[in-house]
């Protein structure tokens, strides 16, 4: 018998506690290297634990939800047992049936059996001596996502009679929870509007969507407009952009935007590092890889981690108007609303035009009411003026 204990991997300095969430395996089957024995939630990610080697999994010592630390063990492998194997066997058992030994895979193949949730054990492998190659495993049809969502509330149960569903917090929205709170009672936060024309960009987009989704490969959206004003307009209110450490206020030399996401644990905002430096297509493509990531329960806790602006975009659900509530340690962030046809007023005319609500939520300890509206107001007009952005004007 030779055991391997499974541990938790060691988990960044911002997490002290994580969720097993379902077990992928049940004692006594088999296991592959590297194959994912369960998924490990944290208050911001969600972690795959691979096996460390081939064997059986012959205890679990965790079982689903509990609560786990770095190097916790939670189960053990016997690299020598065959399936059916387990660390507390019943009385009487009849012989289990001879486990089939585990193929040897590529590591190519290993790599997108794991993006895909394919089991790699049940492949038939062609390659030499019958290893699953690449092709193998593309061959295969995509299993159930690696990260399964929470347990949906039962609308139709909840709408007859008078019953109550109680569904714990996933660790994600405990977390999300206590950041509000924590911004909401520490921060002086006030909220300023403005109003966006949104034809310019609108006609901009219609003329080289075509062109450029040819030439990048990405659609050209509206949220790299955003991010692209945004930065222009934190570049000249360079407040907007720092942070409060004590009584010292942190101005940061680079601009890293998050970006709000759904998914299905709740609303993340991975960061575009150096926002500045990239091209809207650039822009568009991480945006789009973000939002994959996010459904796929994909995000590493590096792109989660850090920020000096954030932009919430709630125009994507109808949202016509909201006072979005700033990130910590951030100072302030950028709500965009739905785009509607509106009247409104120019040279003395009632024109119809397609008009987005800007929100900027900041920090009254460091942001004046001047510096906030102005920050605002470069923003309207970089969107009014699309080439603003591309002068730097």
């Amino acid at each position: 018998m030779a055991i391997i204990e499974v541990k938790v991997p060691q988990l960044s300095e911002s997490v002290a506690e994580a969720t097993l969430l379902d077990w992928h395996k049940k004692e006594g089957e088999a296991v592959s290297r590297d194959e994912n024995l369960i998924d490990i939630e944290t208050d911001k990610v969600v972690l795959e634990l691979p096996a460390p080697a081939d064997g059986v999994l012959v205890k679990i010592v965790k079982a689903n939800r509990a609560s786990v630390g770095s190097g916790d063990v939670i189960a053990q492998i016997d690299t020598e047992a065959k399936a059916g194997a387990s660390s507390s066997p019943s009385k009487t058992q009849s012989p289990p049936e001879k486990a089939k030994a585990a193929p040897a895979v590529m590591p190519a193949a290993q790599k997108i059996a794991a993006e895909k949730g394919i089991d790699t054990s049940k492949v038939q492998g062609t390659g030499r001596d019958s290893r699953v190659t690449k092709g193998d495993v593309l061959s295969q049809p995509e299993k159930r996502p690696l990260q399964q969502p929470p347990a949906p509330v039962n609308t139709d149960a909840l709408l007859s009679g008078r019953p109550e569903q109680r569904v714990p917090m996933s660790r994600l929205r405990q977390r999300v929870a206590e950041r509000l709170v924590q911004s909401q009672s520490t921060a002086a936060i006030l909220t300023t509007f403005n109003e966006v024309n949104m034809a310019p960009v609108m006609e901009m987009r219609k003329k080289y969507q075509e062109r450029f989704e040819k030439e990048h490969g990405t659609r050209l959206g509206f949220m790299s407009f955003f991010v692209k004003a945004a930065v222009h307009a934190l570049k000249r209110y360079p407040v907007v952009n720092a942070s409060i450490d004590g009584n010292d206020i942190v101005y940061h030399g680079y601009f890293d935007v998050g970006v709000a996401v759904g998914s299905p644990r709740g609303l993340v905002v991975p960061i575009l590092r150096d926002a500045d430096r990239m091209s809207f297509a650039e822009i568009e493509k991480k945006i789009g890889d973000f939002g994959k990531k996010a459904q796929d329960g994909k995000l590493a806790i590096e792109d989660l981690t850090g920020g000096t602006f954030s932009i919430s975009n709630g125009g994507v659900f109808g949202s016509m108007l909201s006072t979005p509530i700033i990130n910590p340690p951030q100072s302030a962030i950028l709500g965009v609303h739905a785009t509607k046809d509106r009247a409104v007023v120019e040279n003395g005319q009632i024109v119809v035009r397609p008009i987005n609500y800007l929100a900027l939520s900041y920090d009254h300890r460091i942001i004046d009411g001047r510096e906030a509206v102005l920050f605002l107001v470069s923003i309207k007009d970089a969107l009014e003026d699309p080439s603003r952005i591309i002068l730097e004007i």
